[in-house]
Protein backbone atom coordinates (compact mmCIF):
# COMPACT_ATOMS: atom_id res chain seq x y z
CA UNK A 1 0.00 0.00 0.00
CA UNK A 2 1.51 3.45 -0.81
CA UNK A 3 1.90 5.81 1.86
CA UNK A 4 -0.38 8.33 2.60
CA UNK A 5 1.72 11.77 3.00
CA UNK A 6 1.97 11.04 6.42
CA UNK A 7 3.98 8.04 6.90
CA UNK A 8 6.32 8.47 3.91
CA UNK A 9 10.01 7.09 3.98
CA UNK A 10 12.63 9.98 5.40
CA UNK A 11 14.39 9.74 2.50
CA UNK A 12 11.79 10.24 -0.29
CA UNK A 13 10.61 13.56 1.39
CA UNK A 14 14.15 14.51 1.99
CA UNK A 15 14.37 14.19 -2.01
CA UNK A 16 11.09 15.73 -2.95
CA UNK A 17 12.40 18.70 -1.03
CA UNK A 18 15.66 18.86 -2.84
CA UNK A 19 13.42 18.61 -5.89
CA UNK A 20 11.36 21.31 -4.43
CA UNK A 21 14.05 24.05 -3.85
CA UNK A 22 16.05 23.48 -6.85
CA UNK A 23 13.01 23.90 -9.10
CA UNK A 24 12.20 26.77 -7.10
CA UNK A 25 15.66 28.35 -7.62
CA UNK A 26 14.91 28.47 -11.09
CA UNK A 27 11.90 30.11 -11.14
CA UNK A 28 10.09 26.72 -12.84
CA UNK A 29 6.65 26.45 -12.07
CA UNK A 30 5.23 22.61 -11.22
CA UNK A 31 3.64 22.53 -14.53
CA UNK A 32 6.61 23.22 -16.22
CA UNK A 33 8.74 21.49 -14.99
CA UNK A 34 6.47 18.26 -14.96
CA UNK A 35 5.90 18.71 -18.65
CA UNK A 36 9.57 18.81 -19.22
CA UNK A 37 9.63 15.40 -17.16
CA UNK A 38 6.70 13.78 -19.44
CA UNK A 39 4.55 13.54 -16.37
CA UNK A 40 1.77 14.98 -14.75
CA UNK A 41 1.40 18.17 -12.35
CA UNK A 42 0.47 15.92 -9.66
CA UNK A 43 2.51 13.54 -10.22
CA UNK A 44 5.59 16.11 -9.38
CA UNK A 45 3.29 17.33 -6.90
CA UNK A 46 3.84 13.87 -5.31
CA UNK A 47 7.17 13.68 -5.85
CA UNK A 48 7.92 16.54 -3.77
CA UNK A 49 6.16 15.57 -1.29
CA UNK A 50 7.78 12.00 -1.13
CA UNK A 51 4.73 10.04 -1.75
CA UNK A 52 5.95 9.11 -4.91
CA UNK A 53 9.54 7.69 -4.77
CA UNK A 54 11.44 8.02 -7.81
CA UNK A 55 13.34 4.73 -8.03
CA UNK A 56 15.07 4.24 -12.11
CA UNK A 57 18.17 5.32 -12.65
CA UNK A 58 16.90 6.36 -15.72
CA UNK A 59 14.42 8.99 -14.35
CA UNK A 60 16.53 10.17 -11.59
CA UNK A 61 19.07 11.32 -14.10
CA UNK A 62 16.00 13.13 -16.07
CA UNK A 63 15.27 15.25 -12.73
CA UNK A 64 18.90 16.32 -12.30
CA UNK A 65 19.12 16.99 -16.05
CA UNK A 66 16.37 19.45 -16.27
CA UNK A 67 17.31 21.23 -13.13
CA UNK A 68 20.85 21.39 -14.15
CA UNK A 69 22.47 19.55 -11.21
CA UNK A 70 24.21 16.19 -10.53
CA UNK A 71 22.05 12.76 -9.22
CA UNK A 72 24.13 13.37 -5.97
CA UNK A 73 22.96 16.68 -5.28
CA UNK A 74 19.80 15.23 -5.47
CA UNK A 75 20.30 11.75 -3.87
CA UNK A 76 23.53 11.92 -1.56
CA UNK A 77 25.08 8.64 -1.63
CA UNK A 78 23.78 6.94 -4.95
CA UNK A 79 26.36 5.61 -6.75
CA UNK A 80 27.49 6.68 -10.51
CA UNK A 81 26.14 3.41 -11.60
CA UNK A 82 22.51 3.60 -9.99
CA UNK A 83 21.12 2.34 -6.35
CA UNK A 84 23.02 -0.36 -4.73
CA UNK A 85 19.79 -2.17 -3.54
CA UNK A 86 16.52 -2.86 -4.15
CA UNK A 87 13.15 -0.38 -2.90
CA UNK A 88 11.87 -1.15 0.11
CA UNK A 89 8.09 -2.27 -0.28
CA UNK A 90 7.31 0.37 0.62
CA UNK A 91 9.28 2.51 -1.48
CA UNK A 92 7.94 0.97 -4.64
CA UNK A 93 7.10 3.26 -7.15
CA UNK A 94 3.39 4.46 -7.17
CA UNK A 95 3.01 5.32 -10.30
CA UNK A 96 2.23 3.40 -13.49
CA UNK A 97 5.43 4.09 -15.96
CA UNK A 98 5.94 0.40 -16.69
CA UNK A 99 2.30 0.05 -17.94
CA UNK A 100 1.98 3.39 -19.58
CA UNK A 101 5.03 1.90 -21.46
CA UNK A 102 3.62 -1.32 -22.14
CA UNK A 103 0.71 0.44 -24.30
CA UNK A 104 3.09 1.97 -26.36
CA UNK A 105 3.06 0.86 -29.85
CA UNK A 106 1.28 -2.92 -30.92
CA UNK A 107 0.12 -5.01 -28.13
CA UNK A 108 1.60 -8.38 -29.15
CA UNK A 109 3.57 -7.71 -32.03
CA UNK A 110 6.06 -10.52 -31.21
CA UNK A 111 3.23 -13.10 -31.27
CA UNK A 112 1.47 -11.67 -34.22
CA UNK A 113 4.76 -11.92 -36.34
CA UNK A 114 5.36 -15.72 -35.44
CA UNK A 115 1.65 -16.68 -35.72
CA UNK A 116 0.76 -20.06 -34.69
CA UNK A 117 4.30 -21.10 -33.65
CA UNK A 118 4.24 -18.50 -30.81
CA UNK A 119 2.38 -21.30 -28.33
CA UNK A 120 4.44 -20.28 -25.37
CA UNK A 121 2.80 -21.53 -21.85
CA UNK A 122 -0.73 -20.86 -21.07
CA UNK A 123 -2.85 -20.60 -18.22
CA UNK A 124 -6.26 -21.74 -16.80
CA UNK A 125 -9.08 -19.93 -17.21
CA UNK A 126 -9.92 -19.63 -13.90
CA UNK A 127 -5.84 -18.19 -13.27
CA UNK A 128 -6.15 -15.78 -15.06
CA UNK A 129 -9.84 -14.46 -13.97
CA UNK A 130 -8.26 -14.58 -10.11
CA UNK A 131 -5.57 -12.42 -11.80
CA UNK A 132 -8.30 -9.98 -13.48
CA UNK A 133 -10.41 -10.04 -10.27
CA UNK A 134 -6.84 -8.97 -8.01
CA UNK A 135 -6.37 -6.20 -10.74
CA UNK A 136 -9.66 -4.47 -10.22
CA UNK A 137 -9.74 -4.82 -6.58
CA UNK A 138 -6.07 -3.47 -6.52
CA UNK A 139 -7.38 -0.28 -8.78
CA UNK A 140 -10.23 -0.15 -6.50
CA UNK A 141 -7.67 0.42 -3.13
CA UNK A 142 -5.96 2.65 -4.64
CA UNK A 143 -2.70 0.04 -4.72
CA UNK A 144 -1.28 1.50 -7.98
CA UNK A 145 2.09 -0.21 -7.31
CA UNK A 146 0.92 -3.56 -7.23
CA UNK A 147 -1.83 -2.74 -10.35
CA UNK A 148 1.27 -1.61 -12.35
CA UNK A 149 3.34 -4.84 -11.34
CA UNK A 150 0.34 -7.47 -12.03
CA UNK A 151 -0.82 -5.87 -15.24
CA UNK A 152 2.80 -5.61 -16.71
CA UNK A 153 2.72 -9.69 -16.24
CA UNK A 154 -0.73 -10.19 -16.77
CA UNK A 155 -1.64 -8.02 -20.06
CA UNK A 156 0.99 -9.50 -22.43
CA UNK A 157 -0.35 -13.14 -21.49
CA UNK A 158 -3.26 -12.49 -22.26
CA UNK A 159 -2.57 -10.38 -25.62
CA UNK A 160 -0.79 -13.53 -26.99
CA UNK A 161 -3.25 -15.91 -25.72
CA UNK A 162 -6.53 -14.21 -27.40
CA UNK A 163 -4.42 -14.28 -30.95
CA UNK A 164 -2.91 -17.90 -30.28
CA UNK A 165 -6.09 -19.65 -28.79
CA UNK A 166 -7.57 -21.87 -31.28
CA UNK A 167 -10.97 -20.83 -30.68
CA UNK A 168 -13.22 -22.74 -27.95
CA UNK A 169 -12.31 -19.94 -24.92
CA UNK A 170 -11.27 -16.59 -27.59
CA UNK A 171 -14.08 -15.22 -26.62
CA UNK A 172 -13.56 -15.86 -22.71
CA UNK A 173 -10.11 -14.90 -23.36
CA UNK A 174 -11.17 -11.67 -25.25
CA UNK A 175 -13.88 -10.66 -22.17
CA UNK A 176 -11.14 -10.85 -19.44
CA UNK A 177 -8.35 -8.61 -22.04
CA UNK A 178 -11.41 -6.17 -22.04
CA UNK A 179 -11.56 -6.41 -17.92
CA UNK A 180 -8.27 -5.76 -17.81
CA UNK A 181 -8.16 -3.00 -20.04
CA UNK A 182 -11.09 -1.41 -18.01
CA UNK A 183 -9.28 -1.35 -14.82
CA UNK A 184 -6.04 0.06 -16.34
CA UNK A 185 -8.27 2.83 -17.70
CA UNK A 186 -9.84 2.92 -14.18
CA UNK A 187 -6.28 3.29 -12.51
CA UNK A 188 -4.82 6.05 -14.71
CA UNK A 189 -7.50 8.12 -14.38
CA UNK A 190 -7.04 8.00 -10.49
CA UNK A 191 -3.50 8.81 -11.35
CA UNK A 192 -4.24 11.51 -13.61
CA UNK A 193 -2.80 10.03 -16.98
CA UNK A 194 -5.89 10.54 -18.82
CA UNK A 195 -4.40 10.09 -21.73
CA UNK A 196 -3.08 6.70 -21.84
CA UNK A 197 -6.69 5.85 -19.24
CA UNK A 198 -8.03 6.94 -23.53
CA UNK A 199 -5.63 4.71 -25.05
CA UNK A 200 -6.62 1.84 -22.03
CA UNK A 201 -10.02 2.08 -22.74
CA UNK A 202 -10.43 2.43 -26.19
CA UNK A 203 -8.55 -1.04 -26.19
CA UNK A 204 -11.19 -2.28 -23.98
CA UNK A 205 -13.95 -1.60 -26.64
CA UNK A 206 -12.17 -3.34 -29.36
CA UNK A 207 -11.89 -6.79 -26.98
CA UNK A 208 -15.27 -6.40 -25.41
CA UNK A 209 -16.58 -6.65 -29.10
CA UNK A 210 -14.43 -9.23 -29.54
CA UNK A 211 -15.64 -10.91 -26.93
CA UNK A 212 -19.69 -10.76 -28.27
CA UNK A 213 -20.11 -9.07 -24.69
CA UNK A 214 -22.22 -5.58 -26.14
CA UNK A 215 -22.51 -4.47 -22.51
CA UNK A 216 -19.09 -5.11 -21.98
CA UNK A 217 -18.83 -2.17 -24.98
CA UNK A 218 -20.86 0.58 -23.01
CA UNK A 219 -19.05 0.05 -19.94
CA UNK A 220 -15.84 0.71 -21.75
CA UNK A 221 -17.07 3.28 -23.15
CA UNK A 222 -17.86 4.40 -19.38
CA UNK A 223 -14.08 4.36 -18.68
CA UNK A 224 -13.25 6.21 -21.80
CA UNK A 225 -15.99 9.12 -20.77
CA UNK A 226 -13.97 9.58 -17.45
CA UNK A 227 -10.65 9.78 -19.57
CA UNK A 228 -12.22 12.31 -21.42
CA UNK A 229 -13.79 14.61 -18.60
CA UNK A 230 -10.11 14.49 -16.70
CA UNK A 231 -8.49 15.62 -20.05
CA UNK A 232 -11.67 18.46 -20.18
CA UNK A 233 -12.49 17.24 -23.68
CA UNK A 234 -16.82 17.87 -22.65
CA UNK A 235 -17.65 17.65 -26.12
CA UNK A 236 -16.18 14.28 -26.73
CA UNK A 237 -17.33 12.86 -23.25
CA UNK A 238 -20.78 13.55 -24.00
CA UNK A 239 -20.42 12.62 -27.18
CA UNK A 240 -19.36 9.19 -26.21
CA UNK A 241 -22.02 8.49 -23.38
CA UNK A 242 -24.85 10.00 -25.25
CA UNK A 243 -24.41 7.34 -27.94
CA UNK A 244 -24.21 4.15 -25.37
CA UNK A 245 -27.17 5.62 -23.54
CA UNK A 246 -29.05 5.90 -27.06
CA UNK A 247 -28.18 2.29 -28.13
CA UNK A 248 -29.41 0.95 -24.58
CA UNK A 249 -32.65 2.97 -24.77
CA UNK A 250 -33.32 1.35 -28.24
CA UNK A 251 -32.33 -2.04 -26.94
CA UNK A 252 -34.81 -2.17 -23.98
CA UNK A 253 -32.66 -4.51 -21.98
CA UNK A 254 -34.04 -4.29 -18.42
CA UNK A 255 -31.80 -6.70 -16.65
CA UNK A 256 -29.17 -5.66 -13.83
CA UNK A 257 -26.72 -5.59 -15.58
CA UNK A 258 -27.95 -3.65 -18.78
CA UNK A 259 -29.55 -1.43 -15.80
CA UNK A 260 -26.20 -0.90 -14.11
CA UNK A 261 -24.13 0.04 -17.42
CA UNK A 262 -27.15 2.59 -18.34
CA UNK A 263 -27.47 3.96 -14.90
CA UNK A 264 -23.70 4.92 -14.93
CA UNK A 265 -23.72 6.31 -17.80
CA UNK A 266 -26.78 8.67 -16.83
CA UNK A 267 -24.15 9.59 -14.06
CA UNK A 268 -20.87 10.54 -16.22
CA UNK A 269 -23.19 12.56 -18.40
CA UNK A 270 -24.73 14.29 -15.41
CA UNK A 271 -20.72 14.70 -14.57
CA UNK A 272 -20.48 16.07 -18.19
CA UNK A 273 -23.18 18.33 -17.93
CA UNK A 274 -22.09 19.96 -14.18
CA UNK A 275 -18.64 20.54 -15.46
CA UNK A 276 -20.11 22.45 -18.20
CA UNK A 277 -22.56 24.28 -16.26
CA UNK A 278 -25.67 23.13 -17.38
CA UNK A 279 -27.42 23.21 -14.08
CA UNK A 280 -30.66 22.00 -15.44
CA UNK A 281 -29.18 18.98 -17.46
CA UNK A 282 -27.22 17.89 -14.98
CA UNK A 283 -30.12 17.45 -12.40
CA UNK A 284 -32.00 15.71 -14.83
CA UNK A 285 -29.32 13.05 -15.94
CA UNK A 286 -29.19 12.42 -11.87
CA UNK A 287 -33.13 12.33 -11.82
CA UNK A 288 -32.93 9.99 -14.30
CA UNK A 289 -29.85 7.87 -12.48
CA UNK A 290 -32.11 7.89 -9.34
CA UNK A 291 -34.96 6.09 -11.14
CA UNK A 292 -32.79 3.01 -12.55
CA UNK A 293 -31.16 2.98 -9.28
CA UNK A 294 -34.85 2.95 -7.58
CA UNK A 295 -35.73 0.20 -10.55
CA UNK A 296 -32.71 -2.03 -9.53
CA UNK A 297 -33.75 -1.49 -5.98
CA UNK A 298 -29.84 -2.50 -4.65
CA UNK A 299 -26.49 -1.52 -4.86
CA UNK A 300 -24.68 -3.51 -7.31
CA UNK A 301 -20.89 -3.94 -8.64
CA UNK A 302 -21.40 -5.19 -12.57
CA UNK A 303 -18.74 -4.29 -14.26
CA UNK A 304 -17.03 -3.00 -11.59
CA UNK A 305 -18.97 0.31 -12.07
CA UNK A 306 -20.87 0.21 -8.69
CA UNK A 307 -23.52 1.68 -9.44
CA UNK A 308 -27.07 1.50 -7.56
CA UNK A 309 -29.20 4.05 -5.33
CA UNK A 310 -26.04 4.71 -2.76
CA UNK A 311 -23.54 5.70 -5.26
CA UNK A 312 -26.21 7.60 -6.91
CA UNK A 313 -26.65 10.17 -4.05
CA UNK A 314 -22.60 10.19 -3.69
CA UNK A 315 -23.02 11.61 -7.52
CA UNK A 316 -25.36 13.86 -6.45
CA UNK A 317 -23.28 15.22 -4.12
CA UNK A 318 -20.39 15.48 -6.36
CA UNK A 319 -22.70 17.29 -9.09
CA UNK A 320 -24.24 19.90 -6.56
CA UNK A 321 -20.80 21.03 -5.33
CA UNK A 322 -19.66 21.70 -9.14
CA UNK A 323 -22.72 23.48 -9.44
CA UNK A 324 -21.91 25.77 -6.58
CA UNK A 325 -25.38 24.12 -4.63
CA UNK A 326 -23.32 23.81 -1.31
CA UNK A 327 -26.32 23.65 0.60
CA UNK A 328 -27.97 20.58 -0.99
CA UNK A 329 -24.70 18.69 -1.42
CA UNK A 330 -24.86 18.33 2.23
CA UNK A 331 -28.58 18.09 2.66
CA UNK A 332 -27.87 15.18 0.58
CA UNK A 333 -24.40 13.72 1.77
CA UNK A 334 -25.00 13.98 5.57
CA UNK A 335 -27.69 10.91 5.19
CA UNK A 336 -25.65 8.84 3.19
CA UNK A 337 -23.87 5.49 4.41
CA UNK A 338 -21.00 4.64 2.22
CA UNK A 339 -19.52 1.85 4.17
CA UNK A 340 -20.62 -1.02 1.95
CA UNK A 341 -18.79 0.68 -0.96
CA UNK A 342 -15.41 0.78 -1.87
CA UNK A 343 -12.48 2.66 -0.46
CA UNK A 344 -12.51 5.47 -3.60
CA UNK A 345 -16.24 6.08 -3.56
CA UNK A 346 -15.95 6.51 0.33
CA UNK A 347 -12.97 8.86 -0.16
CA UNK A 348 -15.12 10.68 -3.11
CA UNK A 349 -17.94 11.52 -0.90
CA UNK A 350 -15.78 12.68 1.83
CA UNK A 351 -13.67 15.00 -0.87
CA UNK A 352 -16.89 16.75 -2.11
CA UNK A 353 -18.55 17.24 1.81
CA UNK A 354 -15.47 18.52 2.51
CA UNK A 355 -15.65 21.04 -0.75
CA UNK A 356 -19.27 21.87 0.49
CA UNK A 357 -18.53 23.08 4.00
CA UNK A 358 -15.81 24.63 2.39
CA UNK A 359 -18.37 26.53 0.68
CA UNK A 360 -19.99 27.69 3.03
CA UNK A 361 -17.29 28.53 4.94
CA UNK A 362 -17.40 25.87 7.64
CA UNK A 363 -13.68 25.82 8.06
CA UNK A 364 -13.64 22.94 10.51
CA UNK A 365 -15.69 20.47 8.92
CA UNK A 366 -14.65 21.00 6.04
CA UNK A 367 -10.48 20.44 7.28
CA UNK A 368 -12.22 17.16 8.74
CA UNK A 369 -13.90 15.99 5.86
CA UNK A 370 -10.84 16.08 3.90
CA UNK A 371 -8.68 14.84 6.63
CA UNK A 372 -10.75 11.69 6.91
CA UNK A 373 -10.64 11.30 2.92
CA UNK A 374 -7.02 11.26 3.08
CA UNK A 375 -7.10 8.18 5.24
CA UNK A 376 -9.56 6.42 2.86
CA UNK A 377 -8.25 7.37 -0.31
CA UNK A 378 -4.92 9.25 -0.05
CA UNK A 379 -4.57 9.80 -3.65
CA UNK A 380 -8.06 11.59 -4.59
CA UNK A 381 -6.68 14.27 -2.13
CA UNK A 382 -2.99 14.54 -4.06
CA UNK A 383 -4.07 14.23 -7.32
CA UNK A 384 -8.00 15.68 -7.41
CA UNK A 385 -7.85 19.36 -8.54
CA UNK A 386 -10.77 19.89 -6.67
CA UNK A 387 -9.70 18.61 -3.54
CA UNK A 388 -6.56 20.98 -3.96
CA UNK A 389 -8.56 24.15 -4.92
CA UNK A 390 -10.54 23.73 -1.44
CA UNK A 391 -7.88 23.04 0.50
CA UNK A 392 -6.25 26.48 -0.86
CA UNK A 393 -9.22 28.10 -0.17
CA UNK A 394 -9.43 26.64 3.54
CA UNK A 395 -6.19 28.18 3.67
CA UNK A 396 -6.28 31.51 2.08
CA UNK A 397 -9.87 31.77 3.88
CA UNK A 398 -8.18 31.41 7.43
CA UNK A 399 -5.39 33.76 6.48
CA UNK A 400 -2.72 33.65 9.73
CA UNK A 401 -5.51 31.89 11.52
CA UNK A 402 -4.85 28.89 9.32
CA UNK A 403 -4.22 25.73 11.90
CA UNK A 404 -1.23 23.58 11.71
CA UNK A 405 -3.30 20.67 10.70
CA UNK A 406 -4.76 22.37 7.88
CA UNK A 407 -1.24 23.83 6.46
CA UNK A 408 0.50 20.13 7.04
CA UNK A 409 -2.27 18.99 4.46
CA UNK A 410 -1.85 21.59 2.28
CA UNK A 411 1.91 20.71 2.15
CA UNK A 412 1.40 17.22 1.67
CA UNK A 413 -1.53 18.10 -1.30
CA UNK A 414 1.07 20.87 -2.74
CA UNK A 415 -2.32 22.74 -2.66
CA UNK A 416 -0.12 26.12 -2.12
CA UNK A 417 1.97 25.74 -5.03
Amino acid sequence: MKPSGKDVDPQDRAFGQRVQRFRKERKRTQAEFAAALGKTSSWLSQVERGVQPVQRMDLLQQIADELGVSVQQLRPGVPADGPSQAPTAQSLSNDLDETRRLLSGHPALQTLLAGADDSGPTRALDLLQSDVDDLWDLTHAGHLAQVSTLAVQLLPELERMVRTDSGEHQGELYLLLSRAYQALSAAFVRQDEADAAWVAADRAVLAAERSGNPLHVCASVFRMVQAFVRLRNLGQAEHAAQTAVDALGEQGNQSPESLSVLGSLHLALALVRARASARTEAKEEIAKARAIAAQLGENRNDFNLEFGPVNVEIQAVSTAVDLGDAGEALDIGLTIDATELSPERQGRLLMDLGRAHAQRRHGGEALRCLLDAETIAPEIIQTHQAARAAIRELVLVAGPNASRELLKLAERAAALD
